[in-house]
């Protein structure tokens, strides 16, 4: 099996281009300016795509926290309030749609629940991703598998059993698995980056990296280990109200990362030793003994 998928016109796998996603999520806090402000921003910044989250707020909200009351940019309400605060609606989503395919950019989303899925069909995504909180809902991956586009399926809080159940749950064709720690913002020693690897070994199918750590060098280091696929969350401010900030990246840094990552890109050549000709005034005129 040929380690690689195609995401909207694009080849994702081994010899191909890093995928850079950036990832919106719900940084737009339920505001429909600023998620164009941040798809522009993504843009300019030379990402290939811009993910948002799906979810249907009393699916996902466990009954036991959907009451609870918690500070808001909207007031002090309910936590199942609050997630309705930050969804977008099919007219949103028209508008995201519209704007995305005007410059240019895929966007996708990670869907929660079965009815999400149904939710974000009608703008035909070109992939899905499967957060880590959900890997071990076999009926979501199942769900998306039917829907016969590319899967994204990321790996964080999860066991390696976890992870290899999910993988026979959907397959490995059209699958893409990222290497994930899902703590915000992730601390430098769990990170673990040393997994891209070992799913590599383990999976004939692309694998990614999605961060949540505080810097880029980590991110860009992911993939000179084999990470085809790079994902962070993204934000205009990292002040801004909301859980994911903090690990996110301003537009400034992001478009550092993509630099970084091309640049990484064309340094880690094939692993063939030769002498370049860039090399041979320098032979020449140093080495003594031929």
């Amino acid at each position: 099996m040929k380690r690689e998928i195609k995401i909207g016109d694009k080849l994702v796998g081994d010899g191909h281009p890093t995928y850079v996603v950036a990832e919106i999520g719900i940084n737009h806090n339920g505001d429909l300016n600023i998620a164009k402000e941040l798809i522009l921003a993504a843009k300019d910044a030379g990402v290939d795509a811009v993910k948002f989250q799906k979810r249907t707020p009393e699916v996902c909200v466990p009954k036991e926290q959907q009451s609870q009351m918690r500070e808001t940019p909207w007031g002090y309400i309910t936590y199942l309030e609050y997630r309705y605060k930050v969804e977008f609606n099919k007219e949103d989503y028209q508008e995201i749609d519209k704007l995305c395919k005007e410059i240019g950019i895929d966007w996708f989303v990670s869907v929660w629940d079965t009815n999400s899925v149904d939710f974000i069909e009608q703008f035909s995504p070109v992939c899905y991703k499967l957060p880590s909180a959900s890997l071990t809902d076999h009926e979501l991956l199942l769900k998306v598998r039917e829907t016969g586009r590319p899967l994204i399926l990321s790996t964080g809080m999860s066991t390696a059993d976890q992870i290899d159940d999910a993988v026979k749950v959907v397959g490995l064709e059209n699958l893409l698995v990222t290497h994930a720690t899902s703590a915000y913002p992730c601390d430098p020693h769990e990170l673990n980056l040393k997994m891209v690897q070992t799913l590599r070994d383990k999976y004939a199918c692309p694998i990614g990296y999605s961060g949540h750590e505080v810097g880029l060098v980590t991110s860009v280091v992911a993939v000179a280990m084999g990470a085809c696929l790079v994902e962070r969350h993204f934000t205009l401010d990292r002040a801004m109200w909301g859980n994911d900030q903090a690990a996110s990246v301003e537009p400034g840094g992001f478009r550092k990362l993509v630099k970084y990552i091309r640049v990484t890109e064309q340094a880690m050549g094939d692993g063939v030793k030769k002498v370049y000709d860039s090399e041979r005034s320098s032979l020449n005129k140093l080495r003594r003994v031929k």
